[in-house]
């Protein structure tokens, strides 16, 4: 049956493709998203459109309605994916929606359910032209439905973090994550464009500078958790406010794609941000940190020009645990920091103030919260 219809055809091979790698089936794999943008023809062909074109209609707008349709059995767990999908603040459009279901319904096997119900449901088959469409074609449905019983006995482990592009494009960025310790001024310059924020500038000996992770042309993804996607200008600020004292952790999305070449559904953005900013470059390589000036190998040690913020007593024990209480009660104190040299030998530490070679208490054990402490000149 499959032959009346290229796309089932082209279906069929995405799967027997997908089934060739190794399983789980993650990002990482290659026929991913060709598998996606397939299904995603299938799903939009014939659907009805309103006769002047006007608020266009798209599968995810008769998905939102499974709730309502749904038998018992199957009530709680299409309502609950519906839920997460209206709920996910990373996507906004009806096709960003439609996108996050359908990874959402590969991870957890429930795709074959969410198009059954749709071909045992008369009111939501008008979506559909009989004639054109494959949904609407009993013909054309059947081996489609056995397509995606097929899918459904295969184990797949997507990255739903990885959504805030899913509005333009069924490719996905590259991702990471930039960790850091408290400090008062970070050193990203950030620019907000049609809710996204991006990096347009790294200030010298800045702590983002330091910790070599940020690349200028990146855009802030989440603040601890907390999604900027459609983000009002200031907001991160108004975030980072909110975090004042604590650890920080950084959802960034890459402007380099895995080749090493632009991520290109931000390629409208940085052609804006290109005009508004003349001097706006992007950042390809971070400075090599052992070409650092600020620490240097002698004798056997590494030797850090630093600023000493203060210390604390923490216990015995000193672990990264006690980092979220002993950070805050340091700085706290508002103590004037002072600079020093961070030597690290290879059985003890010292913080040496300069020039008087003075030592400051390190205890062992504890040390590792007093260099997260230290922010690098």
């Amino acid at each position: 049956m499959s032959g009346k219809e290229p796309l089932l055809g082209t279906l069929k091979v995405c799967i027997l493709n997908l089934q060739g790698c190794s399983s789980p089936y993650t990002d990482a794999c290659p026929y991913i998203q060709p598998f996606c943008e397939v299904l995603e023809m299938i799903l939009r062909k014939g659907i009805k459109q309103p006769v002047l074109g006007l608020n266009r209609k798209d599968y995810w707008h008769w998905l939102e309605q499974l709730p309502q349709q749904e038998t018992p059995q199957s009530t709680t767990l299409l309502s609950m994916m519906i839920e997460k999908t209206n709920s996910s603040g990373k996507v906004l459009t009806a096709q960003g929606k439609g996108r996050y279901f359908l990874r959402l319904a590969l991870n957890r096997k429930l795709l074959a359910a969410a198009f059954q119900q749709l071909v045992k449901t008369p009111r939501l088959l008008e979506w559909y032209e009989p004639l054109t469409s494959i949904l609407g074609q009993e013909d054309l449905s059947e081996p489609f439905l056995s397509l995606m019983l097929v899918v459904t006995e295969m184990d797949f482990s997507l990255d739903l973090q990885n959504s805030s592009f899913l509005d333009e494009s069924w490719q996905l960025p590259v991702c990471l994550t930039y960790e850091t310790v408290p400090c008062r001024e970070l050193g990203m310059v950030l620019r907000y464009l049609d809710g996204r924020i991006f990096i347009t500038d790294v200030l010298p000996q800045s702590q983002a500078k330091v910790d070599e992770v940020v690349l200028v042309g990146d855009v802030i993804d989440e603040i601890n958790g907390f999604s900027l996607r459609n983000a009002s200008n200031g907001q991160a600020g108004t975030v980072l406010q909110k975090l004042k004292g604590k650890p920080l952790s950084f959802r960034l999305i890459r402007w380099k794609w895995h080749d090493g070449g632009m991520y290109k559904p931000l390629l409208p953005y940085l052609k804006i941000l290109r005009e508004k900013i003349p001097s706006f470059q992007l950042q390809h390589e971070h400075q090599c940190k052992e070409k650092s000036e600020a620490r240097s190998l002698q004798g056997g040690r590494l030797l850090y020009n630093l600023r000493y913020l203060g210390q604390v007593n923490v216990g015995k024990y000193g672990g990264k645990e006690v980092l979220d209480r002993g950070i805050p009660m340091v700085l706290e104190k508002h103590l004037p920091p002072q600079v020093v040299l961070f030597d690290v030998k290879e059985t003890e530490v010292l913080v040496l103030q300069k020039p008087t070679s003075k030592t400051f208490p390190v205890w062992e054990g504890v040390w590792t919260t007093v260099k997260s402490l230290l922010s690098a000149l």
